[in-house]
């Protein structure tokens, strides 16, 4: 009437087993090239861009902008 529950099986392979390693060699040195051409094609693909201006523009425009207050409080003044 009641059916039992099955035991839980997992497919567990060993880090350190001497099998894992001798496939894990194999596969290592294709693994890394791959890697690696994926790595240089992302970053040669994105092109820098930057939303904000350089602190030199941002330091120079603050300086003619007090310049421009402290000329026309004198005038007016």
């Amino acid at each position: 009437m009641f059916q039992q529950r099955k035991n839980k099986t997992f497919n567990y392979k060993s880090r350190f087993s001497k099998e894992s390693q001798a496939d894990s060699s194999l596969d290592k040195d294709s693994d890394t090239k791959d890697f690696v051409s994926k790595w240089k094609q992302s970053t040669a693909s994105k092109v820098k861009t930057r939303g904000a201006m350089s602190m030199k523009v941002l330091v120079l425009i603050l300086v003619l902008l007090l310049i421009c207050m402290y000329l026309l409080e004198k005038k007016y003044m």
